[in-house]
């Protein structure tokens, strides 16, 4: 079969590598329908995390599963599953508190597992998923091909921006400010108008992600960054600042504008991947009585309700898909969202 590996630094190539087999009783072997590039796969390609060797890559996948291990329950072939980003067993002390990423046996998507196994990477033609039964989630039929974008986005980037809104506090009534206009940043922007958000405020420079901010439930932009961004969420928030701050980037200015615009008593949700930046000021945060909440999302735990909303055309968030390529052109793929041509690239086989 064919599947994506990267080599380093902008070099992303598309080759042949075994079929993967059923190796564990609790495996199950997908083909994959839809995968995508995740703006956290452009670290490695960007070469903020250096690549020692090629590796498979990607982990946002939704697939019809072809086989099932001898111990799997909960799925079957034939069904249309999805995957989340991390893999996990559904039954350790973590995964029943809802914390699917901290995982006892958790594992990722491109990696070696404890068993010596490859774990394929997302952006392929096939993967093995280990811990089936408590990994994926089928949905109750084969869905239509419109369906499939806002479906993947449940594997990661909405159920990463929901995480952020639930981290936040987000209510009915609230003022909520996004900050962040990629996918996460977007679905956070719908998440906060799913949870009942009164008036939602996007962070964003650019038209094309403005749109789609305003599709997803944004009342207000504000365009402006750093003080002036500061000051112009104040004027929007009659000097107060907002209730629910949703951080969506990762560096230390956006979290410093996160906190900004936090009224006092108000909470900020994040879950910008960390690229580097000072620790949080905890003499600014005791001082305000702001809390701050979050992390890497545990998306597995978030499916199946949002799910509920994506099949009966409550949410669309496949939207934030706004170029679609071949499996073999995944190199574009890449280079359309490392230059921010595109929001989020989905793949096709």
């Amino acid at each position: 079969m064919r599947a994506t590996l990267i080599h380093g630094s902008r070099d992303i190539r598309l080759e042949d590598v075994p079929d993967p087999q059923i190796q564990l009783p609790g495996d199950a072997l997908i083909r994959v329908v839809a995968s995508c590039v995740c703006g956290s796969d452009l670290w490695p390609y960007r070469g903020v995390r250096p690549v020692k060797e090629p590796t498979r890559i990607g982990h946002e996948l939704v697939g019809i599963v072809e086989e099932v291990g001898a111990d799997v329950r909960t799925v079957k072939a034939g069904d249309f599953v999805i995957a989340p980003f991390a893999l996990s067993d559904g039954t350790c002390p973590h995964c029943r508190n809802g914390i699917h990423t901290s995982c006892v046996h958790g594992q990722w998507w491109g990696s070696q597992d404890k068993n010596g196994f490859l774990v394929d990477g997302g952006q392929g033609e096939y993967v093995r998923a280990p811990m089936a039964d408590g990994t994926l989630v089928a949905t109750p039929e084969v869905p239509d091909d419109a369906l499939v974008p806002s479906l993947l986005t449940l594997s990661d980037v909405m159920g990463t921006g929901h995480h952020a809104a639930v981290s936040a506090g987000v209510g009915p009534g609230q003022t909520v400010v996004v900050v962040g206009d990629g996918a996460v940043g977007l679905c956070g922007v719908l998440a906060a108008r799913r949870l009942g958000a009164e008036r939602v405020i996007a962070m964003s420079r650019h038209a094309d992600r403005q749109a789609v901010a305003r599709q997803f439930g944004a009342d207000v932009i504000v365009a402006e960054r750093g003080d002036e961004g500061v000051e112009r969420i104040k004027e929007l928030t009659g000097g107060v600042g907002a209730d629910a701050v949703l951080e969506c980037v990762g560096t230390k200015e956006s979290m410093a504008q996160a906190i900004g615009s936090t009224r006092p008593g108000g909470r900020i949700g994040y879950v910008g991947v960390p690229a580097g930046g000072s620790e949080l000021p905890i003499g600014k945060l005791f001082s305000s009585n702001i809390s701050v909440g979050g992390g890497v999302a545990p998306v597995r735990g978030y499916i199946p309700d949002l799910l509920t909303d994506v099949l009966s055309g409550a949410i669309d968030p496949g939207k934030v898909f706004d170029a679609t390529f071949a499996l073999a052109d995944v190199a574009d793929a890449y280079r359309a969202m490392d230059e921010r041509t595109a929001i989020k690239t989905l793949l096709t086989p």
